[in-house]
């Protein structure tokens, strides 16, 4: 018999509060058990097994994380959409480690028909961040045949400066990471404008 309140959603969102206080690769079922109380068969009324768990504690985080992007970017455009957006993620990462954490390194199993419902939900989460992230590329301007490479440029600078310096890539280094945090995003806005001047000529 399970725990009385304890359901799919309570189950995920405590996994993905335990992420934030040990980590996204201490999220075990046995972990989260003891966590939450319970033996771990009890957690198998809720996921599947692990991959699930990981997989749905994935999809949920995702979602939070485009709520914050979508909030931060419902105005403005180029350069002021593009600050606004790499700023929400970088909070949302000082936030939320393990569950920024779980948005860049769980890999979606492929072939969703097949897999736990889990998955098309973690694809549905991905897709919310990755239209916002198009909607900042394409207030530049950028042409239709430039957008994802544009989107891939952007995400690969804005996501890998912020897990380098959450994992204190930088801290011992000078200037502050701080310091050239604004400098990236200007250098990066630099190359969007860039792009589109390019194809205009």
């Amino acid at each position: 018999m399970g725990r009385p309140g304890l359901n799919r959603a309570a189950v995920i969102a405590a996994a993905a509060d335990l992420a934030d206080d040990l980590g996204f690769d201490a999220v075990t079922i046995s972990v989260l058990a003891r966590h939450l109380g319970v033996r771990s068969p009890t957690l198998y009324s809720h996921v599947s097994g692990a991959t699930d768990l990981r997989t749905a504690v994935t999809a949920h985080v995702l979602h939070e994380l485009a709520d914050a992007t979508s909030a931060a970017t419902a105005a403005g455009e180029g350069r002021d959409l593009l600050v606004a957006f790499a700023d929400a993620i970088r909070d949302f990462a000082r936030r939320s480690p393990g569950r920024y954490d779980a948005t860049t390194r769980q890999r979606i199993p492929v072939a969703p028909e097949v897999a736990p419902g889990s998955v098309a939900e973690a694809i549905t989460a991905g897709r919310r961040n990755a239209d916002i992230a198009l909607r900042v590329v394409r207030s530049y301007g950028v042409p239709e045949a430039g957008e994802t490479y544009a989107v891939r440029l952007m995400s690969s600078l804005v996501h890998g400066y912020i897990t380098l310096e959450i994992a204190g890539s930088f801290a011992h280094s000078d200037p502050s990471s701080e310091t050239t945090w604004p400098d990236v995003l200007d250098d990066l806005d630099r190359i969007l404008q860039g792009a589109v001047a390019a194809r205009r000529h």
